[in-house]
């Protein structure tokens, strides 16, 4: 193995310092649905969380994929960037990780054209990856766990709706997961739940059991070394303050 579990622990760390490491309560972001996977081979290693949510910065929903590993593939390359000395920054600030974004959700009239941020009045149905899954009556969102903050429906619930009856279709295809990924790779773990370090408050990966475990299992290989003792976070319900800013 090219790491050690307290290396790849540092890598972590260091995605943190430059914002590169999934921050739950992101400000820009009403998370739905998260993912995290941890493949390995024998020399090399990767962890991969997937983060599908709304950003009205973005216009649409959108999932975006996180990759740390000791051998990336597919990496953007110096066309990617105005100037080259700006590449040549960007892969010693980011030697261990890459991100990329897919967007679910295709555009459509379910969204309001005027306010992105809510879902149309007239709107019948919301195209998810070819489907077209109609759009719920109001009643639904509580069967699911959604309290309507406004008479209207937000986009973001509309999210977290189709994250909690759609899950697999809003997050990462295993080709899509792997975008970044050596082939070589395999698939050790899939957490669909986990408890995530208060990145926003500080906290790092390194002081994180849960991260701790994964890293060990990571180098080791072996699955036991994964037992939580933390609850799991990972739901959108314990991150109220994303998406507010």
């Amino acid at each position: 193995m090219n790491h050690t579990a307290a290396q790849i622990l540092g890598i972590l760390d260091d995605c943190c310092g430059q914002f590169t490491f999934p921050m739950l309560d992101n400000g820009y972001v009403y998370l739905a649905a998260t993912r995290l996977s941890l493949l390995r081979s024998e020399l090399d290693w990767a962890m991969t969380i997937e983060i599908f949510g709304f950003s009205p910065r973005s216009g649409i929903p959108d999932t975006q994929i996180y990759s740390f590993s000791s051998k990336l593939s597919g990496r953007r390359t110096a066309n990617d960037f105005v100037r080259h000395d700006a590449y040549d920054r960007f892969l010693a600030v980011n030697p261990f990780n890459e991100s990329h974004v897919i967007f679910p959700v295709d555009e459509g009239d379910w969204q309001d054209l005027d306010d992105p941020e809510f879902v149309s009045k007239n709107g019948a149905t919301v195209p998810l990856r070819g489907r077209a899954v109609p759009l719920p009556g109001k009643s639904a969102y509580a069967d699911a766990g959604i309290r309507l903050e406004q008479p209207r429906v937000q986009t973001f619930e509309l999210c977290r709706f189709l994250a909690h009856h759609h899950r697999d279709y809003v997050l990462a295809r295993p080709e899509e997961c792997r975008h970044h990924l050596d082939p070589a790779l395999n698939l050790i773990l899939t957490l669909e739940e986990w408890h995530h370090p208060d990145v926003a408050d500080e906290s790092l990966p390194s002081e994180s059991p849960t991260f701790q475990q994964l890293a060990q299992v990571v180098e080791t290989g072996d699955l036991k070394a994964y037992n939580p003792s933390q609850p799991p976070n990972t739901h959108w319900s314990f991150w109220p303050d994303g998406g507010t800013l």
